[in-house]
C-alpha cells in the first residue's frame, strides 16, 4: 500500500479493507482450472495482493469462475453465489463463461454467464494467463473503491431478472427465492 492512501483507510476503512482482503473460491470446470494453481503457489504468490483461497462460500467473498458451464454446472454456481456473504464480487475467468468459448453451439453450453448471475469483472483469454488474473485483481480493487463492484447490489434489484433466467435454463428451482419479490419489482431479503 502506498503511504499516499493513508487517508483513503481513515475515511472508507470497510471499503479498504474489502479491496485488499479478497477471499477467494474457485468453481472450475475441466481446463478452467489450469492456471489458479500457479497463481497461489510461490512463483506467483497471490497472498501479496490480499487473494487467500477459502474452502466454502460462507468464507469468500471473491468467485472465480474458471472453464466451461452447462446447465448441471450452473446450478451449482448459482447455489455457491447465493450462499456468499456481501459484499461479494464475481469474476468470469476465460472464455466459456463469456460466450460459451470453444463449446458455444452446444446444446448444453450456458453462454452469457452474467444472465444468471451479476458479473463484476471479465478476464478474457483461453486460458488467461497468471498475469492476467493480477491485472483483473487490480482493476476489481479500482472497481471496489470507486463503488463500480456493486453485483451483489444488482443481483438483489434485479432478482426477479435473474431468478426467471435460472427458471428458463434450469426449471423449477428446489430451494426457496432468496429474495422476494414486490409488485415494483425490487427484491426484499427474506426473513
Amino acid at each position: 500500500m502506498d503511504r499516499n492512501q493513508i487517508t483513503k483507510w481513515l475515511k472508507a476503512p470497510a471499503k479498504m479493507a474489502n479491496k485488499y482482503s479478497l477471499h477467494a473460491i474457485y468453481f472450475c470446470t475441466g481446463c478452467g482450472i489450469i492456471e489458479v494453481p500457479p497463481v497461489i503457489t510461490a512463483r506467483w504468490d497471490a497472498e501479496r495482493f490480499g487473494i487467500i483461497p477459502v474452502a466454502t462460500p460462507r468464507q469468500a467473498n471473491l468467485f472465480l469462475i474458471t472453464g466451461y458451464v452447462s446447465v448441471k454446472t450452473l446450478k451449482a454456481i448459482i447455489r455457491t453465489y447465493e450462499q456468499m456473504l456481501e459484499p461479494k464480487y464475481t469474476v468470469g475467468f476465460g472464455s466459456c463463461p463469456i460466450n460459451g468459448g470453444m463449446y458455444w453451439d452446444s446444446y448444453n453450453t450456458i453462454k452469457h454467464l452474467d444472465k444468471y448471475i451479476p458479473i463484476d469483472g471479465w478476464i478474457a483469454g483461453c486460458m488467461p494467463r497468471p498475469e492476467a488474473i493480477f491485472i483483473a485483481v487490480t482493476h476489481l480493487w479500482t472497481l471496489i473503491e470507486k463503488g463500480m463492484a456493486n453485483g451483489y447490489v444488482r443481483y438483489k434489484e434485479n432478482y426477479e431478472f435473474y431468478r426467471k433466467n435460472q427458471e428458463m435454463a434450469l426449471g423449477k428451482l428446489d430451494w426457496p427465492a432468496l429474495y422476494q419479490i414486490n409488485s415494483d419489482s425490487k427484491a426484499v431479503e427474506y426473513e
